[in-house]
């Protein structure tokens, strides 16, 4: 994944094709989303590392992690444009075509589905403006959700990222227009639940001391 690479960033290829979840999220989409949205964002964090060669060694997960060790001028770059990196690496990553079963980690956590769908789309819809909803693992490995604003990513702020839910209005609108929890719903069934699964298990082994 990108989250682990190193300055040059490039765009990394969308991990099926862009009308594999169709009909919940449309190819239009898809392709302004990866292909332009995305590129951004990559574009953005290429300028502003260009000019500090001591961080390009760093990858974007220790960007993010170690955010306010970064000079207080490019803190800010990094935020939003490094955040919209990884956020978007994640978001399509943890998508895939319908049919997938819910990870069981979920129902070990909530009492059932629902009681995760529930919390999600509280946490989607009550962004305002811009932003993700994210499952993260917090310091105990318990699951958490919550809602961050614009491109912020749960790394800064002491969570493990798990699955983000990107409600800006270039995920959705092209499609949805403003009825975003449609968007929200129809989401739910696109979820990569075996790559949820999978970082869950890995959010919990104990780091090295």
């Amino acid at each position: 994944m990108i989250t682990e690479l190193t300055y040059p960033f490039s765009l990394p290829p969308l991990p099926y094709s862009y009308d594999a979840l169709e009909p919940y999220i449309d190819a239009e989409t898809m392709h302004f989303h990866h292909d332009k949205h995305f590129q951004t964002y990559i574009d953005n964090l290429n300028t502003a590392l260009k000019d500090y060669p001591e961080y390009q060694s760093h990858t974007l997960t220790q960007l993010l992690t170690e955010l306010d060790r970064l000079p207080p001028e490019l803190q800010t770059a990094v935020r939003n444009n490094g955040g919209g990196v990884y956020n978007h690496d994640l978001y399509f990553d943890l998508m895939a075509p319908p049919g997938q079963k819910t990870a069981p980690s979920i129902l070990d956590f909530y009492d059932d589905g629902e009681e995760f769908w529930s919390e999600m789309k509280t946490a989607a819809l009550g962004q305002f403006g811009s932003g993700f909803a994210w499952l993260v693992t917090d310091q105990d490995n318990d699951l958490q959700v919550l809602a961050l604003p614009n491109q912020d990513n749960p790394l800064s702020y002491g969570y493990q990222p798990i699955l983000p839910l990107d409600v800006w209005a270039h995920a959705y609108y092209l499609k949805y227009k403003n009825l975003r929890g449609d968007y929200i719903n129809n989401w739910f069934h696109v979820i990569n639940w075996a790559e949820v699964e999978k970082r869950i298990a890995q959010s919990m082994i104990p780091s090295a001391s």
